[in-house]
């Protein structure tokens, strides 16, 4: 079958590998139908996998499949089932796993498409309790974006930063994947919201999915720009996810008991923070990592039912993919680019 490999640093190839086996004990054998890139995908492209792997690694960490059969001991899945997969083979036996909090993994194993071979081929056996069921009527498009893309905006915004209606929320990078999903998640529970974009033709697309104002933060101090529009008071939630160019003035822009959620760090991994105003103001700074099964399943209702949608910058065709990930690290998109691996 085909597979979408890494087979050195910046470099992509469309590989012959040996198709799976039946599925065994618990598993359920998948036909891959469409892979959503993210920033971890440039990030392993680039070399920056933070953790020992072994190359050629097939490439995409977010996708959606269809269920071509089940193995021994698979009652709540069928033949034919659309799918979305879950990023990291989790243990499922610590207190996080029967919890359904994976993503607290007390023994994971690493992130599919990063660390561990990822979900650009054909067929992929994978454990029947690492894959949700999708709603009838969802698109594989938007099934193959909830697992990283929504999950984890779900997982910061409702698990993390407590986000309420009525609040104000500061979302970094409103034009990315993630700051798209966020801009419609929380207007979706009647919050008022500030982002940022670095060119103004994403200006008018955000206030579409619902941002009330946008700074484009090449041409205008968007700190003082956040702080005009909250008459001096700050934001109650921070969405962070651009790291080290953002993360102090981040901070600045909070009201007292305001609270910063990050899972990112695209411009860098380190950043001050001031200490005096971390605690003067009583500020909360909260890290998010991925999702649990339940930010999944959450995303994946609101999007069956409208509440927000996908929004797709390009869909590529199979192995057209370094182009894509030059792409995503100049910040010339627009939501999400996806590639197609089987109708």
């Amino acid at each position: 079958m085909r597979a979408l490999q890494l087979v050195a640093e910046k470099e992509v190839s469309i590989t012959e590998i040996p198709a799976p086996p039946p599925p065994g004990e618990g598993e359920v054998q998948l036909k891959i139908k469409v892979v959503a890139l993210n920033h971890i995908d440039v990030w392993g492209w680039r070399g920056m996998a933070f953790a020992k792997r072994n190359l050629p690694m097939t490439v995409g960490a977010e996708a959606s499949a269809e269920i071509v059969s089940v193995g021994p001991g698979v009652t709540d899945l069928k033949t034919g089932d659309l799918v979305a997969i879950y990023g990291a083979p989790t243990c499922g036996v610590c207190r996080p796993c029967r919890e359904g909090r994976d993503n607290h993994c007390e023994h994971p194993k690493g992130v599919h498409g990063f660390h561990l071979d990822g979900y650009a081929q054909e067929l992929s056996n994978m454990p029947a309790r690492n894959v949700v069921k999708a709603p009838e009527g969802l698109s594989d498009i938007a099934v193959a974006v909830a697992p990283v893309t929504f999950g984890t905006c779900e997982h910061m915004l409702f698990d993390n930063a407590k986000l309420r209606s009525g609040e104000t929320i500061l979302i970094h990078a409103g034009g990315s994947g993630i700051g798209s999903a966020a801009i419609q998640l929380a207007k979706g529970v009647g919050c008022k919201v500030i982002t940022t974009v670095g060119s103004d033709d994403k200006i008018e697309k955000c206030k579409e999915l619902g941002a009330d104002h946008v700074i484009n933060y090449v041409t205008e101090h968007w700190i003082g720009k956040v702080r005009k529009i909250t008459k001096k008071k700050g934001v109650d939630v921070v969405f962070e996810h651009v790291g080290k160019d953002t993360f102090q003035g981040s901070m600045m822009v909070l009201r007292r008991g305001g609270r910063l959620v990050t899972c990112g760090s695209t411009s860098g991994v380190s950043s001050e923070i001031n200490l005096m105003m971390l605690f003067q103001q009583q500020l909360r700074l909260i890290g998010s990592f991925g999702c649990n099964m339940r930010n999944l399943t959450d995303a994946m209702e609101k999007m069956a039912h409208g509440i927000v949608k996908p929004v797709i910058d390009t869909e590529l065709e199979f192995g057209d993919l370094e182009p894509a990930l030059e792409r995503m690290e100049a910040r010339k998109v627009f939501g999400k680019i996806i590639m197609r691996i089987n109708d």
